[in-house]
């Protein structure tokens, strides 16, 4: 899981991490905010209506789900398990109150918090991609000082202050994740029950 206050460069690093390494499948999150230029239904979210995304929570579809900015956000819960139990690498783009749930229901879930190097940078990190309007810049400023203060409840935490080292770092970390204990028993059980070892049982 990759967390971060909006403008911190998230997606810009996970963006050039799945470009450089095919074997990791990123959650496609649900929203409820409009598509910004450029961006595809399927491919950066899937973008449906209010009304569809309650209904799909009342279902219990999502694994997370959160307000943020006025929108809604949610993760498959099939999707996930589906990857999960094939020993795929998932990475989940998400915010705090996502990670929190996430954690509450797969315990093994890493979660990497990108900071940005100052909040002067970040405001003009924001000001510049031009994404949005003034007033919403200074909402998201407001909200990212309560969003950073949950930055130790993440495993892992890269300052985004030069690109190639915090993209470097993030590929540092998922290799680590890799040779988990977990993850090594996924991709390789037939391996581990040969060897006869086998997954600690839960206390």
């Amino acid at each position: 899981m990759v967390v971060a206050p909006s403008g911190a460069g998230k997606s810009t690093l996970v963006n050039a991490l799945l470009e450089g390494d095919p074997g990791i499948i990123l959650s496609v999150s649900y929203t409820t905010r409009p598509p910004r230029p450029k961006e595809l239904d399927g491919r950066e979210y899937h973008f449906v209506s209010a009304e569809s995304f309650l209904d799909r929570r009342a279902q219990g579809e999502f694994l997370e789900s959160a307000e943020v900015h006025g929108n809604y956000y949610g993760t498959s819960r099939l999707w996930i398990q589906e990857q999960m139990r094939n020993g795929r690498d998932v990475l989940l783009e998400i915010d705090w109150q996502g990670a929190q749930q996430v954690h509450r229901q797969f315990g093994n879930a890493v979660g990497i918090f990108i900071l940005p190097p100052s909040l002067p940078a970040l405001e003009e990190r924001l000001k510049k991609r031009g994404q949005d309007e003034e007033n919403v810049i200074v909402r998201r400023l407001l909200a990212a000082g309560s969003e950073i203060a949950h930055a130790p409840e993440a495993e892992y935490v890269i300052i985004n202050e030069d690109f190639d080292t915090a993209l470097a770092e993030l590929r540092q970390v998922v290799a680590a994740t890799r040779l988990r204990f977990a993850s090594q028993y996924a991709k390789h059980t037939k391996l581990f029950v040969e060897l006869g070892i086998h997954l600690p049982q839960a206390d």
